[in-house]
């Protein structure tokens, strides 16, 4: 069952008919042959321009299908989405890159409802220790809907900081710090919205979020962490592969950082998740390092848990989420929001190699050219974390009992010779289907 939240208005979880029983609906990938045959053309459309591009049109076999063409492979916005992934007809090897309602872990609202029913489970179903797993956001509450119960424990906490954010805006847009009730009086009179103002996206509501004041800092800055997860299924055997090796951390917020002064755009304000991984260590020794990895892999694992009996999967669909994390001075990672559309523009020359590897790591993965046997752990900077439960290191003891020892196959900010590891597995590819035919 899937709650009626879970779905926007007007729609069905239910398979649209094909083409040929209801000619208002648009059929793609309607190509003749056996579905996992390996295709030697991929038709691919996108209305992103910018890194994301110059990674498909410069993919060996693949083409780019304009207007209203047939194609197997879409990166689209969430709008196409809303709009017509009912009314579209897609055959059996068609991908396109959103779950329809993804929003249930990329809205911030539902977001924390999801975590919060979740971890009233786990508590339920697993004790409180296990509950406590899911203690990786801030106290936080929807606003105005959640106004009276805010208020309450504004009064218990007096002086200390909070933040508010608009439920659906990115890149710093509309957050505001507060410290006094009557500092968001206005706010509240002015974003009151009457019964009938019911939408798949409803008039502006806000979060209002304890703020974390003893960020961890380096060189006297605040950082957050982007980690790129890529979900390829959310059915019960919930298919996902971790943060790309090549992450970053970013110094301070960039879309707000590029509007400094003293940006500069070849620099840019991120680090490489390795350099930071060996800042850490230098300074609090590598077994401290390790568990706070450890609390980041834990982080992807109940996050997308909490989401995954009411996102609806698709075996069309997959994603490919931008999680922001904060560390905080007693290294414990904070989640603060999930992205469905992570920004894929380069603002440096480092950022773009960096994205190039990342979109072409992702294409690999979701495989259109059905080359992978699907028994991978490791695809270029992607580590397989789970597959129908955790997936361990190969030198980890696979832990039955659920996550408490378990060494997760990831190595976030690990030295990775991504190319080499590539030739490798195409290589073996090869091998093997020259030794089977």
């Amino acid at each position: 069952m899937v709650p009626s939240r879970a779905l926007g208005p007007g729609t069905t979880a239910i398979r649209c008919p094909k083409k040929s029983q209801n000619q208002n609906y648009k059929g793609h990938g309607l190509s003749k042959g056996k579905e996992r045959e390996q295709r030697a053309s991929i038709r691919f459309k996108t209305t992103l321009m910018n890194t994301l591009m110059d990674v498909l049109r410069h993919r060996p076999g693949w083409v780019e299908v304009k207007d209203e063409g047939e194609w197997d492979f879409y990166w689209c916005d969430v709008s196409w989405l809303r709009e017509n992934f009912d009314h579209t007809y897609m055959d059996e090897h068609v991908r396109i890159s959103h779950f329809r309602n993804h929003y249930e872990l990329t809205r911030k609202n539902y977001m924390v409802k999801n975590l919060k029913r979740f971890r009233k489970q786990l508590e339920r179903e697993a004790g409180k220790l296990e509950a406590a797993k899911c203690d990786f956001f801030p106290k936080t509450f929807e606003m105005p809907c959640e106004y009276h119960l805010f208020v309450e424990e504004f009064r218990k906490n007096p002086g200390i900081t909070w933040i508010m954010k608009p439920v659906a805006r990115s890149q710093g847009k509309g957050i505001f710090l507060f410290r006094r009730l009557k500092d968001i009086m206005d706010w509240r009179k002015d974003t009151r919205s009457s019964d009938d103002q019911k939408d798949d996206i409803p008039v502006e509501n806000y979060v209002a979020q304890r703020y974390i004041e003893n960020p961890y800092l380096i060189g006297g800055r605040k950082f957050d962490l982007r980690v790129y997860v890529l979900v390829m299924s959310m059915f019960a055997e919930c298919l996902l592969w971790s943060g790309h090796r090549r992450q970053y951390v970013h110094l301070t917020n960039v879309a707000v950082q590029k509007t400094s002064p003293d940006y500069h755009p070849k620099k840019g304000c991120k680090w490489m998740l390795q350099r930071f991984r060996q800042y850490l260590a230098s300074k609090h020794g590598p077994e401290v390092v390790e568990t706070l990895f450890r609390d980041i892999d834990n982080i992807f694992v109940k996050s997308l848990q909490s989401v995954q009996k009411v996102i609806i999967s698709d075996k069309h669909c997959f994603e490919l989420y931008g999680y922001d994390i904060l560390i905080d001075q007693d290294l414990k990672p904070w989640l603060l929001e999930v992205n469905a559309s992570p920004s894929l523009t380069a603002s440096s020359q480092e950022d773009y190699e960096l994205k190039t590897c990342l979109l072409e790591d992702t294409l690999h993965v979701v495989d259109m050219e059905a080359r992978l046997t699907g028994r991978e752990k490791r695809v270029g900077g992607f580590d397989l974390m789970w597959n129908d439960g955790p997936v361990s290191r190969e030198e980890g003891v696979p832990d039955l009992s659920g996550m408490g020892n378990f060494v997760t196959n990831t190595h976030l900010g690990c030295v990775n010779d991504r190319k080499k590891q590539l030739r490798q597995l195409f290589y073996s590819l090869q091998v093997q289907k020259k030794a089977s035919s």
